[in-house]
């Protein structure tokens, strides 16, 4: 019998990745000034090194980049002062912050208009995360928290008569279900966002890896360590009961883990490039993976715009 490839179906680059990326190297195409991006523009190994092949320089703060040069701000967004900061210092810059992270930061700044004080669901230290807390107004009489799980709940001091709640967009779907769930138990009154925050990209990569999981014996993600959308995949493969590992190149695949293994899932994460993943089914025809299987999956047709300067 031939060992399987299950092919996850959506996989790999979302519509925010893809923009992003596009805004670096469309700035590093139409400007002869020096391209610099503060931090990572995605959570990927390989796209950040590829860039860097380019001739761009990723920093940590706005202070170390020069006068005169094009500054991009990562995907994951950033606080008001760090924009603030880029502004007073009169360079170029663009940012390349997801739409659907500024939606949250536009959610923040509404509640906190309206006197409400805010629930922040995610991962303490992500890049979103500060982003959207740096997003809550400095002169506002309201407060934001951060809550990573159920138990923060119960530790919180808020406003139970005018409170709302955002979540950060790359979490685990179900995980988050259950802590507003147990918000909405709490304060009866709470207020969510009329859609999830929780992005597209995000709920249709971890529906995708339920369907292989229940399908392969051993599930491969595709993506970096950083990658909080990476992570949940190979988190949710484990909770439907299949063994997973997240990789960044086949290279670093230990091919031990698959002792036994017949039919072996594939996924990639949504910073994660397509090119990995037909690196990785070489990878492993080379280990008498040789049938080939696509999961068909949710179809993803959107795009967003790329900043007006940017544009042929």
């Amino acid at each position: 019998m031939n060992k399987e490839i299950i092919l996850a179906n959506p996989r790999g680059f979302c519509a925010g990745v893809d923009r992003a990326i596009e805004i670096v190297e469309k700035s590093l195409e139409k400007f002869n000034e020096p391209v610099f991006v503060r931090h990572h523009v995605v959570h990927n190994k390989n796209v950040v090194e590829q860039l860097e092949s380019k001739g761009v320089t990723f920093v940590k703060e706005v202070h170390e980049i020069p006068d005169n040069s094009i500054a991009i701000f990562s995907a994951h967004g950033v606080s008001s002062e760090v924009e603030d900061s880029a502004k007073l210092r009169k360079f170029k810059y663009f940012d390349a912050t997801c739409p659907l992270v500024t939606k949250v930061h536009l959610e923040v700044q509404k509640h906190a208009k309206k006197g409400r004080d805010i629930i922040l669901i995610g991962h303490k230290g992500h890049p979103e995360v500060i982003g959207t807390l740096g997003r809550h107004p400095k002169d506002s009489l309201t407060n934001i928290f951060l809550v990573e799980t159920i138990n923060d709940i119960e530790q919180l001091e808020v406003n139970r008569d005018n409170l709302a709640y955002v979540t950060q967009t790359t979490l685990s779907v179900d995980e988050t279900k259950e802590i507003i769930a147990k918000l909405k138990s709490v304060y009866p009154n709470i207020i969510g966002p009329s859609a999830d925050d929780i992005c597209y990209a995000t709920q249709n990569r971890q529906d995708a890896v339920k369907q292989l999981a229940l399908e392969s014996d051993f599930v491969i993600v595709i993506g970096s360590k950083s990658s909080s959308n990476s992570n949940r995949l190979k988190e949710l493969a484990e909770n439907c009961g299949t063994r997973s590992c997240l990789i960044d190149n086949p290279e670093d695949l230990d091919i031990k883990l698959l002792d036994n293994v017949k039919r072996i899932g594939i996924t990639a994460g949504a910073s994660a490039p397509e090119y990995i993943v037909q690196d990785l089914i070489n990878f492993l025809k080379n280990l008498n993976f040789t049938s080939l299987r696509h999961i068909a999956g949710s179809k993803e047709d959107i795009t967003f715009k790329l900043p007006r300067e940017l544009i042929d």
